[in-house]
């Protein structure tokens, strides 16, 4: 943690006191560094680190945007699931106490990756912490919604059309110049929809960094960072997660510029094959993992726009937000080139 600014106790400390068993003594919050959504805090009770803290951002938000009631209530219903996750303790839906909406889960003590080539790890470790990703990708597909009581999460059905309109209206709202390949790909997907079915929970944004593993063993102990997460297709949830695969380390902590045999990642086509065998759904098609691939990386580009709009406006979660976000434009560009394929029929 680099970033040391605190939030005001002085309304919050009384709360975790009524609100939180354990939070009785003197607390401190210190701010994560990094993330460009909701801002999360370590809560120190008496000086030795308990809670985490995670609010919605200041500012006018978009609709739907920044749902940490949703977070809290999916990970209230996985808590005692096959899939790992930090167990909520208190929601406040009063803004007056820390300025916004806010939630407290337990703190999951661990190793966090923020780059995916894992480099203080020797190749059969990263072999393993990949596998474990996996493993539980699959296992949080595999969960009935309605077994855990999330079967109203989200909508059923038309999933893919549903989230091409959510994130055009969101790139239309913090829109600040014309990109050419968003514009394109506005077209294209609607005309590509392959009209999948299929409904699980699916957490929105599954990557190494959005995760705690144990400190001394390839197991993750947290899933963490729920606030995309909705009922929709498996396949735009390993999309999104295998999107690490197609983009370089600069900018972006990839790993499309990685020698991964040397490093013992596996390739993109053994990832998915292992993920097939677990999940029992079979080979993937080729053209619905295009479509997924493309969908996800117009989705990162419109969320990378948000990111930049909110910099610009003076209340982005990290100052690294207006860099971060000005990379919409590169993002929408690998997008247009995998809709295209190889034969770049749509160039």
């Amino acid at each position: 943690m680099t970033d040391v600014r605190t939030l005001d106790t002085t309304r919050l400390a009384p709360w975790l006191r009524e609100h939180v068993p354990g939070a009785g003594g003197s607390i401190t919050a210190e701010k994560f560094a990094g993330g460009q959504s909701n801002p999360t805090y370590l809560l120190s009770v008496d000086g030795a680190p308990r809670f985490v803290l995670r609010r919605k951002p200041d500012g006018v938000l978009l609709p739907s945007a920044h749902a940490i009631e949703r977070e809290y209530r999916v990970t209230d219903a996985l808590k005692d699931s096959a899939v790992p996750v930090a167990p909520p303790l208190a929601l406040c839906e009063d803004s007056g106490i820390v300025g916004t909406p806010f939630f407290i889960m337990d703190y999951a003590q661990g190793r966090n990756f923020w780059d995916a080539r894992l480099p203080d790890l020797v190749p059969v470790e990263r072999a393993a912490i990949y596998d474990e990703m996996n493993r539980v990708l699959a296992a949080l597909h595999a969960i009935d919604p309605a077994d855990v009581g999330l079967a109203e999460y989200g909508k059923p059905g038309n999933y893919f059309a549903r989230q091409v309109a959510r994130w055009t209206r969101q790139y239309r709202a913090t829109e600040t110049q014309r990109i050419e390949a968003m514009e394109q790909l506005i077209d294209w997907l609607p005309a590509n929809d392959p009209g999948l079915e299929a409904s699980r929970i699916v957490h929105g944004d599954f990557r190494n960094d959005n995760m705690i593993f144990a400190p001394d063993e390839p197991r993750i102990i947290a899933v963490l960072d729920w606030e995309l997460s909705t009922l929709g297709h498996p396949l735009a949830d390993l999309a999104q997660h295998v999107m690490a695969w197609r983009v370089p380390r600069e900018g972006y902590r990839g790993l499309s510029d990685a020698d991964l045999p040397a490093l013992g990642i596996p390739s993109e086509a053994d990832y998915l094959r292992t993920y097939a065998e677990r999940s029992g759904a079979g080979p993937i098609d080729p053209a619905h993992w295009r479509y997924a691939l493309t969908l996800a990386m117009f989705r990162n580009a419109a969320i990378r726009q948000g990111v930049y709009h909110r910099a610009i406006s003076g209340n982005a979660s990290s100052e690294a937000a207006a860099v971060h976000g000005a990379r919409a434009g590169e993002i929408a560009g690998l997008a247009w080139r995998i809709a295209c394929g190889e034969e770049g029929a749509c160039l």
